[in-house]
């Protein structure tokens, strides 16, 4: 499979009520191609997928098919921690006939045994006519495939390439030295593409290039033609914004950049919720001082109003104090203080943290009390 280059790992534009933003998709999706990136990969872990249902996560997939009309290749993500799962993902995606590969994780959370993995992608790459492409994020997964199994894995037919995110240039450089030449190997981590190109991978599948999908194609492409000077000189203008993007959760940092350019809402689904003041004021930094946005343009941090969240539905009475940026009150900040229902009342705003705190102190029949971590 001739496949090589920097691929986007898309996100997933939301609405604000929660639902996927099919004008944001569609327009990220062009703009990317627009800019030269080489490939698209949607559904990845940058796309939110654990919290898309079924035929929300086949429809981000052919909404891509459909805009990228053939310009560039599409690796589907489709990954499962069980098997059968897997594999039926596998074979629904393969239908698609915009889909040239298949982006597959370790399997999260049951830490499969380096066998228990091998057996995993063997019986997915039997079961589809497209190629896979493995994805090993030991930090997400909890699973490392070593490079003795990516060998294995290597010569098991339909078995194409991996994207390395284990982060461990020592294991990467192993990888790249076991498998033979025709296997790709993608670098999973913006910060290194350039040694891992080094090394012998073909490129890499980004998160970066979200937000500057020319600029990372175009490093890229330097590296591989062995330009090394003008792709360092790429790696070091945005070296800062590329380190920036991991400050928190992925892909929190990198949805609150195309907020800041205006290409999408600055939406998450739980349990991922909005950056940390502190890490946004650095994000604001980062991206005035890389030209991504200007000065002016990006959005000044606002005071937060502070909330009381107060229930008594289920068990003690209880009191929780947030901040109006906080994601699990979007909808209490809107309800005039003294609202009341059944189980529960939002109060506020207080203008200061100070103020919500001595108001929850005050409250009557209030068993247990705490703080969200906005606060």
């Amino acid at each position: 499979m001739h496949l090589r280059g920097c691929g986007t790992a898309l996100v997933t534009p939301f609405r604000l009520d929660g639902s996927i933003d099919d004008a944001a998709l569609r327009k990220l999706i062009a703009w990317q191609i627009d800019s030269g990136i080489d490939f698209l990969v949607p559904c990845g872990t940058t796309g939110e997928t654990p919290t898309l249902s079924h035929d929300e996560w086949l429809y981000v997939i052919d909404t891509t098919i459909e805009v990228a009309a053939g310009r560039v290749p599409i690796i589907a993500g489709a990954t499962s921690n069980s098997t059968h799962d897997a594999v039926e993902k596998a074979k629904e995606v393969a239908t698609r006939p915009g889909v040239c590969a298949i982006l597959t994780a370790s399997p999260y959370y049951n830490k499969p045994t380096q066998e228990g993995q091998y057996r995993h992608f063997c019986t997915i790459a039997e079961a589809v006519d497209k190629p896979l492409i493995l994805y090993n994020v030991p930090g997400r997964t909890g699973a490392n495939i070593e490079p003795p199994t990516l060998s294995r894995l290597a010569d098991v037919p339909n078995i194409a390439g991996v994207k390395e995110a284990s982060g461990n240039i020592s294991q990467i450089a192993e990888v790249c030295n076991a498998v033979p030449e025709h296997f790709l190997v993608f670098s999973g981590d913006d910060a290194i593409t350039l040694p891992v190109i080094a090394l012998g991978g073909v490129g890499i599948i980004s998160v970066a290039s979200n937000e500057i999908p020319h600029e990372m194609a175009e490093m890229t492409l330097a590296a591989l033609n062995n330009d090394w000077d003008a792709a360092r000189r790429i790696h070091r203008k945005y070296l800062a914004l590329i380190q920036v993007n991991f400050i928190e959760s992925n892909p929190l940092p990198v949805k609150a950049v195309l907020a800041m350019m205006g290409k999408i809402e600055e939406v998450y689904r739980l349990p991922l919720l909005p950056m940390r003041g502190d890490t946004r004021a650095k994000l604001q930094k980062v991206v005035a001082d890389a030209g991504i946005v200007r000065t002016a343009e990006v959005p000044a941090a606002q005071p937060a109003d502070f909330f009381i969240y107060e229930s008594w539905q289920v068990g003690p009475h209880k009191i929780v104090l947030h901040r109006s940026s906080c994601g699990q009150c979007n909808h209490g900040k809107n309800r005039p203080a003294g609202h009341d229902t059944d189980h529960a009342r939002w109060h506020g705003p207080y203008p200061t943290l100070a103020q919500a705190r001595e108001t929850a102190h005050n409250l009557t029949g209030v068993l247990i009390r705490s703080e969200c971590r906005c606060i």
